[in-house]
């Protein structure tokens, strides 16, 4: 009886931002016990008006920056690299 066998094939894909996602800004303030944050804005220059609001009112000055956007995962057409091929596009040696 013969064991079932599987076909592995590697196929390229690459990676970009997709615009109809959108993107999301926020900031978090580092000082010391602050734990205060922006929460998730629209626009930049939302979660930075927080950040100015936020350093007027405790001067508090360092914050962490976090954008976050959608991205789409799309094959790309031609070679692709095959980690058990040896030679060019292979992962294996020449």
């Amino acid at each position: 009886m013969l064991s079932p066998r599987a076909v592995v094939r590697y196929v390229a894909h690459t990676v970009r931002h997709a615009p109809e996602g959108g993107i999301t800004y926020e900031v978090f303030c580092s000082a010391y016990r602050c734990g205060a944050e922006s929460g998730p804005q629209d626009a930049q220059e939302t979660a930075q008006d927080w950040a100015l609001r936020h350093t007027g009112r405790t001067g508090h000055d360092l914050f962490r920056r976090v954008f976050t956007d959608h991205a789409r995962v799309t094959r790309t057409d031609g070679p692709s690299h095959d980690p058990g091929r040896v030679g060019p596009g292979g992962g294996g040696r020449p």
